[in-house]
């Protein structure tokens, strides 16, 4: 049994959380993971109020346990996706991809417990100051947008930097791996990448299977250039980005390139045109199971293993 700041907190039995991840992190899988005892993650993304609504909507009818919501606060319907979550009484919300400073005085009023990602120390910082309930330090491992620092390296810095619980995200797909973590001084564990194989995760079979069948070298990272970095699995969109971004294309010919990417991959299973987001950790992510499977298996893992470090302490 592992009680931490963060079950407490969200009155959940396990310190895991299940990634945002857009397109991709919907109503039945997060309430998948509340229901194992974790906390599912709804992605808003760039998707308009009524998919949100819709989504959020499932997940109350497949789960009576908490679940939170992320809002990616670049997204051109961050407005309204703020105030739905309020109106929806969603006990979390996690951010990113920006400040969420205009919303927290409504979000704390409403009482929602509010836990931005954060990827540097003065993020971290900024979002004590703003109301942060705790922080998810997110290294650059992970899938999807990423920062400079591996998680390694941040988690405690961010641990050292604020007095708010920390939970660790990015190259966490087991129990070993959530472990490390905690001796860095973390009370909890945020996975994307190991949830794409979950059952209950409805994205294209192709991309399913090309998570399970990834090896140790399987992603890369592209849009340095433009200032919004971006990790996934190497595919002939992702060197075609590549190629673009340092062969002289205009940032309006990269948007236009980038434009739908990920919808392609999730939805049609598009390997030419879509862009199939992965965290280093996919070459670990080798059989289809259920939520609950995944979620049992990583704290048993975690568990076991700091139960055994110890053996080296005489």
């Amino acid at each position: 049994m592992i009680e931490t700041p963060i079950t407490k907190m969200l009155g959940i039995k396990y310190p895991l959380f299940q990634g945002g991840m857009a397109w991709i992190a919907d109503g039945e899988l997060a309430a998948s993971v509340s229901n194992a005892g974790g906390l599912g993650i709804i992605a808003a993304g760039n998707a308009p109020r009524e998919v949100v609504e819709k989504e959020i909507k499932k997940a109350k009818g497949l789960t009576d346990k908490p679940f939170g919501v992320n809002i990616m606060l670049m997204s051109p319907f961050a407005d309204d996706i703020a105030n739905l979550v309020v109106e929806e009484n969603v006990k979390v919300v996690t951010t990113g991809a920006g400040n969420p400073s205009k919303y927290m005085k409504a979000w704390k009023e409403a009482g929602i417990i509010v836990i931005p990602v954060v990827a540097s120390v003065a993020m971290a910082k900024l979002m004590k100051r703003v109301g942060a309930d705790a922080l998810i330090a997110e290294g650059g491992e992970s899938g999807g947008h990423v920062g400079e620092l591996t998680t390694i390296v941040l988690v405690p810095q961010i641990v050292d930097a604020t007095d708010l619980p920390v939970l660790a995200a990015g190259g966490i797909a087991d129990g070993r791996q959530a472990a490390a973590t905690f001796l860095l001084g973390a009370v909890g564990i945020q996975m994307g990448t190991r949830f794409l194989s979950a059952k209950e995760c409805n994205i294209n079979p192709v991309y399913k299977e090309k998570i399970l069948k990834a090896n140790d070298l399987c992603t890369m990272v592209t849009g340095k250039r433009v200032g919004h970095p971006v990790r996934s699995l190497r595919t002939n969109f992702a060197r075609k980005y590549a190629e673009a971004e340092y062969s002289g294309a205009s940032d309006e010919e990269l948007d236009r390139l980038g434009t739908g990417a990920l919808r392609l991959a999730v939805k049609e299973g598009d390997l030419e045109n879509g862009c199939f987001l992965s965290g280093q950790v996919a070459a670990m992510v080798n059989k289809e199971e259920s939520a609950e499977d995944i979620v049992l298996d990583v704290m048993k893992g975690l568990e076991e293993t700091l139960k055994g470090a110890m053996k080296w302490v005489k």
